[in-house]
């Protein structure tokens, strides 16, 4: 079940994820990640050996509970993007946003389709989704939430960004092991509220 969970529904919506910080940054004035190939919704052109491959693999050997993967980071220069001060947050953000949108999106399939077979299949896609932007929302770096809280802090700040940045994947296994269970209590708490909604609406 954890290989179906990861290569039929991490792993596409990790590639989503990556698509909408292309997206957003090309509609802000930077072709970057167009250019480079990579506004296309293409499973190889955004594979990481490491967080697509490596990582969920590792996290199943060790039987965690946590089971993340994360699509290889989408190119983009900030210094092309029209709006300078908050380009870069938009950008950040255009990836957890688009797994809220995801599962929003499941929990009116849900709605609409209250006795489908794929009921519970639709509920794990909107805790995949949820998953994914919670964890890159929290603020450590390369974490979109990194991203979007210095985008917005005054720039005196750079250079705590840029010394968290040589521990970040330290820190992000840190959070992965010890803070799991509060992640997915914050993660259950949106997802019954997506999919309770769903059903009441």
């Amino acid at each position: 079940m954890s290989l179906i969970f990861f290569f039929f529904i991490i792993v596409p919506s990790a590639i989503i994820h990556e698509y909408a910080h292309g997206w957003m940054a090309n509609q802000l004035g930077d072709p970057t990640a167009k250019r480079a190939g990579r506004l296309t919704l293409n499973p190889l052109a955004h594979m990481d050996p490491i967080g697509t491959v490596f990582l969920p693999l590792f996290l199943i050997m060790m039987g965690s509970r946590f089971l993340f993967a994360y699509a290889k980071p989408v190119p983009y220069n900030p210094y092309l993007l029209k709006n300078q001060r908050y380009g870069p947050a938009l950008v950040a953000a255009a990836g957890p946003l688009s797994n809220f949108l995801l599962a929003l999106i499941f929990s009116l399939f849900i709605r609409f389709l209250p006795l489908s077979p794929l009921t519970s299949f639709f509920a794990i896609i909107i805790f995949a989704n949820i998953l994914l932007m919670i964890f890159n929302l929290m603020p450590i770096p390369p974490l979109d939430g990194s991203r979007i809280l210095f985008a917005i802090l005054p720039r005196s700040f750079l250079r705590y960004q840029l010394s968290l940045e040589k521990f970040g994947f330290v820190l992000v296994l840190i959070l992965i092991f010890f803070l799991s269970p509060l992640i997915f209590a914050i993660i259950s708490k949106i997802s019954s509220w997506l999919i309770g909604s769903a059903f009441y609406f």
